[in-house]
């Protein structure tokens, strides 16, 4: 598992600072001084040698602190954050020495959390709704968006329900399609605020080039998706707000978490989809992730992937055979119906994906999704080496 956040980071000359910086990283010394100021070096030289003049030094080799120049704003790196390499954002905050890593050039996904705020109350969200003022995170993005590379694939915006940050929410997107134009951006929401047409309209109106919003809809019938986000009225609100979005020309991508209150009705949900809802970009069905409500409510909701295999083999071969594109995520390939197991995508953010013990000498472990690190211990009997 990869960290990336850390308090660890040892102060070994005075920090100066007056608040927290957002940087990106660099290990070359040879930053024309002029520019070191907005960049962060990583050191894995000698401490009697490092160049001065950069914003922030974090040193991962240690040394004899007598060997240091009397530079201001240098630390010990916490050896969790040894990974960092160049490109990499952070943002490190004085008062705690705590870095946060913000932006990691070699991860396979990269995501911004806009709020722990949300309209909706999912029985296994991963990311439990908190009702608190969290607008630094709106700042912290904007300050990292101008500092990531421009070669950058794509990028994410989660939640919380991203459209609860107002007005921030499309300066976000206008930030992210000014610095980043060549990078996509996907946004999760659970839909509900789209039923009003203007903010759709308004999210047409940035025309980002490159734009997909990815929305949960757990069940084909409105008791059962509001039980599962324990809110009334949210199935005929996602709808709408589905249509909305559509009506205004963007992409939208349908999210299914499986579980045990809605796996049986998997290949009805698919029906549903291509009979109302044929007009999607792609349809995701996800195992679940076991963290936050999700742990809570472990023994209501969790069921081997193995026991509804047939269902998800035949909701993805009926929406195949409509033309919607489909990927099966969070699943190792060895609890995935062979018929289906090209639409099985490895998905799982590098930092919190493992592999157990009997995956080592697995012909297909190089392109299995593999599991959540905190999945590990609920893991299913049936999983076996291909």
């Amino acid at each position: 598992m990869i960290s990336l956040h850390s308090r660890s980071n040892v102060p070994i000359r005075p920090i100066t600072l007056d608040g927290s910086i957002v940087c990106r990283v660099t290990t070359n010394p040879e930053t024309p001084k002029p520019l070191r100021s907005k960049f962060i070096l990583k050191w894995d030289g000698d401490w009697d040698n490092i160049p001065d003049g950069f914003g922030l030094s974090l040193l991962s080799k240690a040394n004899d602190p007598e060997k240091l120049p009397l530079l201001s704003n240098t630390l010990q790196l916490s050896p969790d954050l040894n990974h960092l390499i160049d490109g990499d954002v952070i943002k490190f905050e004085p008062k705690t020495n705590a870095i946060n890593v913000l932006y990691r050039r070699k991860a396979n996904a990269n995501s911004f959390l806009l709020t722990e705020r949300c309209n909706s109350f999912c029985i296994m969200c991963s990311q439990p709704p908190r009702d608190i003022d969290d607008s630094y995170l709106v700042d912290d993005i904007l300050r990292a968006i101008p500092l990531i590379p421009k070669d950058a694939i794509e990028i994410g915006f989660t939640g919380g329900e991203t459209t609860l940050v107002g007005k921030s929410f499309f300066r976000l997107i206008e930030a992210a399609k000014t610095h980043l134009p060549n990078t996509a951006l996907h946004i999760l929401s659970n839909g509900r605020n789209f039923k009003d047409l203007s903010l759709a309209i308004r999210l047409a109106q940035t025309k980002h080039p490159d734009l997909m919003v990815g929305i949960p809809l757990y069940a084909d019938t409105s008791q059962r998706h509001d039980y599962i986000v324990q809110a009334d009225n949210a199935f005929d609100e996602t709808i709408r707000g589905i249509l909305n979005l559509k009506r205004c020309k963007q992409q939208v991508e349908i999210r299914v978490v499986i579980h045990k209150e809605n796996y049986d009705r998997l290949p009805k949900l698919a029906q549903f989809i291509t009979r109302n809802l044929l007009f999607v970009d792609h349809v995701a069905l996800m195992g679940m992730e076991v963290t936050g409500f999700a742990k809570s409510n472990f023994d209501a909701l969790w069921i081997d992937p193995y026991e509804y295999r047939e269902q998800l083999a035949e909701a993805v071969e009926h929406l195949h055979s409509y033309g919607i594109r489909t990927s099966i995520y969070n699943h190792p390939l060895c609890l995935v119906p062979e018929q289906v197991r090209r639409f099985a995508v490895p998905s799982i953010s590098d930092w919190k994906n493992d592999y157990l013990e009997a995956c080592e000498a697995c012909s297909v472990r190089r392109i299995c999704g593999g599991f959540f690190t905190w999945n590990l211990k609920s893991a299913s009997k049936y999983i076996a080496r291909i």
